[in-house]
């Protein structure tokens, strides 16, 4: 009775996924009378999926039902999870039901706690943008998964290029294992340079630009990260990601700690190797001028996700976090 619970807000990693348990589970040539897709805003749509599951595999290989977004782990009325466990023990092991949610289950539910004791829970969340290690770790993953070796330094540019977008990530690699002749050879990150399209690179860059003060050139990275369809909340996780770390760092430093290892620790950066690059990085800015930069991250979050205007918006908090770092703070 293989049950399958896949959560989060990667919405491409969960349909590859389940891309991946369609091709496991199905054979081609009887997809049509073995594979439902409910809808969890349906009438009734557990008890549809319940019900499918017990039903016996017609021909060939085996059964999927797939209930998408379902609020079990949400929300669950005691005749329901009457239902769940009168049914969970006895689905056949020819029927696979997957249950996907972008919401984190409830743990504290009797529906959750019911549905882990027969279910294999997996998080499909988005990487946090400034999880550094946790990026490069995830290139890896999906690499070997498409078949590409990549030099150490590949996969930390390519973590840098591409950030938290799986889909662009997947993209990316799949474009490189169509250029590269010889798969036996780890592709180097000149290559990755050439040919992956730079996003996360370039509101890197954009952090940098405000932390110089560079007014001119922040706007126009700003007009070139939307033109180039990047989400503008995205743009802003990887400031806030950017400038916290920046912060605690220097934080960290000012206050006489000289250590990498524990000023890593601080800062939650799994190498403390990095700790080298971001002490050059903020040399020459205080930990006030960093510290005066989160508000207006955040109230530029607030403006966004309140409906404002993107481009004006971008624009009149990115001129006031570059005026931040023009001028030397009391």
């Amino acid at each position: 009775m293989p049950i399958y619970f896949f959560w989060g807000d990667d919405d491409f990693a969960i349909a590859h996924e389940v891309k991946r348990l369609h091709k496991t589970v199905l054979d081609p040539h009887w997809v049509q009378f073995n594979y439902d897709k409910i809808s969890g805003d349906e009438p009734n749509a557990t008890i549809q999926a319940l019900e499918r599951s017990m039903t016996p595999v017609f021909g060939m290989g085996g059964r999927l039902i797939w209930l998408v977004e379902t609020t079990l782990a949400q929300q669950c009325p005691e005749a329901l999870l009457s239902r769940l466990q009168e049914t969970l023990s006895a689905i056949p092991p020819t029927s696979h039901l997957l249950l996907t949610s972008s919401k984190k289950p409830d743990s504290r539910l009797k529906s959750t706690k019911l549905l882990r004791e027969y279910t294999e829970f997996q998080e499909f969340s988005s990487i946090l943008p400034w999880k550094t290690e946790e990026l490069i770790a995830n290139v890896e993953r999906v690499s070997k998964q498409v078949g590409v070796k990549l030099a150490p330094a590949a996969r930390e540019l390519l973590a840098e290029l591409v950030g938290n977008n799986t889909r662009q990530l997947w993209s990316e690699l799949e474009k490189l294992s169509l250029y590269v002749a010889d798969a036996t050879k780890p592709v180097n990150s000149d290559l990755v340079a050439k040919l992956v399209n730079a996003t996360t690179q370039n509101s890197l860059q954009l952090a940098e630009a405000i932390s110089k003060g560079k007014t001119d050139i922040a706007l126009e990275l700003i007009t070139a990260l939307l033109n180039s369809n990047e989400p503008a909340l995205k743009i802003v996780a990887t400031l806030v990601g950017q400038f916290r770390t920046w912060a605690i760092v220097k934080l960290q430093l000012e206050a006489g700690e000289r250590d990498e290892k524990t000023i890593a620790i601080a800062a939650e950066i799994n190498n403390p190797k990095r700790i080298f690059i971001i002490r050059k990085q903020i040399q020459a800015l205080s930990a006030r001028q960093l510290l005066a930069a989160l508000p207006i991250l955040l109230e530029l979050e607030f403006n966004l996700k309140s409906g404002a205007i993107v481009l004006p918006t971008l624009q009149i908090q990115i001129v006031k976090l570059c005026q931040v770092f023009k001028t030397s703070l009391p």
